[in-house]
């Protein structure tokens, strides 16, 4: 009896073997035979080169001002804080005048009484020079009042030149941005006592428009194909989902190396949208050192054998075998370098629909038929077609 219960679960152990068997081989071939193979025509693109490397974001030299004062005094007004935007010309601070204006009142008055003195000089001097004429002067006195004329004539311009001393200084009472920026730092508050004795002391700190640029480190091995005018486009991390664009200024000539590795400094102009962007922000750049056109097919288009990489291309017959030579791959797509144009239609099997969707910018409209009926590939996608 136990020889018989042994006997049928054997029996029935090998049935199911065989039915898993059968079920596995039939969806084998299910799934070779729904490869179908569709044209494709190999698409002229162009195909850049890039150059990646990290960056910060810095203020350019002499982009960021400190404006001062060149009286001492005391701030009567200030018109800005951190942050606020001014123009060239705008007054952002004024000094108490009134100092500046007794010492204006003090050269007038004195420019006026040398004015007075030189005239009572001419007049001496033209009265002098008629006696003389009638012999009722000497000659050494009409010399004395000649030359006391030139001397009042020389006070006077003295004093005119130390009046206009005195109205320059009241016109740096008023402190004017002498660049259009931002504030960027405030030193000195309304009511404090400034004094300008050996160095201005500073007010506000003005960064200017357009004072920013990218400085990328680029590699020792990428730096060859570096040259100034490259595009670039750069990412931050405050901004992960925008692209900012910029032009390569300049390359340094000297090398920066950390922890052993050589590194060069590269200039970038950042051409758009520079406001939105603060120094110190680390950047992930791309430099594009070339751009060529060439043909693109699907890596599935192509096969490779002992004599090199070739493509099976529709002929009236069926299919025709021809050498390529390719290039570069990426994203699914292969450079085509030599052996096809864009007229030419490349056979490829899609052996599930991903594939088929992945391609579908690639594929013409019309299926390729043979004989009638649409060609279907005998085996998975990587099987050679006839």
């Amino acid at each position: 009896m136990r020889r018989w219960f042994f006997g049928i679960a054997a029996c029935l152990a090998a049935v199911a073997i065989a039915a898993a068997g059968f079920y596995a081989l039939r969806g084998r071939d299910a799934k070779a035979a729904t490869a179908v193979v569709r044209i494709v025509h190999p698409e002229q693109r162009t195909i850049r080169s890039m150059v990646n490397a990290t960056g910060t974001v810095r203020l350019r030299v002499g982009s960021e001002v400190r404006v001062g004062s060149q009286l001492s005094g005391i701030v009567r007004k200030l018109s800005v804080t951190i942050g606020s935007h001014v123009r060239a010309g705008e007054v952002i601070a004024e000094i108490d005048d009134r100092t500046i204006q007794a010492r204006l009142a003090d050269a007038n008055a004195q420019a006026e009484l040398d004015r007075a003195s030189m005239e009572r000089a001419r007049v001496d001097h033209e009265r002098a020079t008629r006696l003389a004429t009638l012999g009722l002067v000497p000659l050494q006195q009409e010399q004395d009042l000649d030359l006391a004329l030139q001397e009042a004539k020389a006070r006077y311009a003295k004093s005119l030149r130390a009046r206009d001393l005195v109205a320059v200084d009241l016109s740096y009472v008023q402190i004017r941005s002498p660049i259009t920026g931002t504030v960027a730092s405030v030193a000195t508050q309304k009511g404090e006592t400034v004094a300008a004795s050996f160095t201005a002391p500073t007010f506000v700190t003005i960064i200017g428009e357009h004072a920013l640029e990218l400085v990328g480190m680029v590699d020792e091995t990428d730096i060859a194909h570096v040259r100034a005018g490259n595009p670039v486009t750069f990412t931050v991390d405050a901004y992960p989902a925008r692209d900012f664009p910029g032009r390569v200024e300049s390359i340094a000539p000297k090398a920066t190396i950390v922890s052993g590795v050589v590194n060069y400094e590269v200039t970038i102009q950042i051409t758009d949208a520079a406001q939105l962007l603060k120094p110190d922000m680390t950047a992930n750049l791309s430099i594009q050192t070339a751009a060529n056109q060439t043909l693109l097919l699907p890596t599935t288009a192509v096969q490779r054998d002992g004599e090199g990489a070739f493509v099976y291309i529709a002929a009236k017959n069926g299919s025709e075998r021809r050498q390529v030579l390719v290039g570069n791959k990426e994203n699914g797509m292969i450079e085509i370098k030599k052996g096809l144009s864009t007229t030419d239609g490349v056979l490829v099997a899609f052996s599930n629909g991903s594939e088929l969707l992945a391609a579908s910018s690639w594929l013409r409209r019309d299926t390729l038929f043979a004989s009638g009926r649409e060609l279907v590939a005998s085996s998975s996608t990587g099987a050679k077609m006839p």
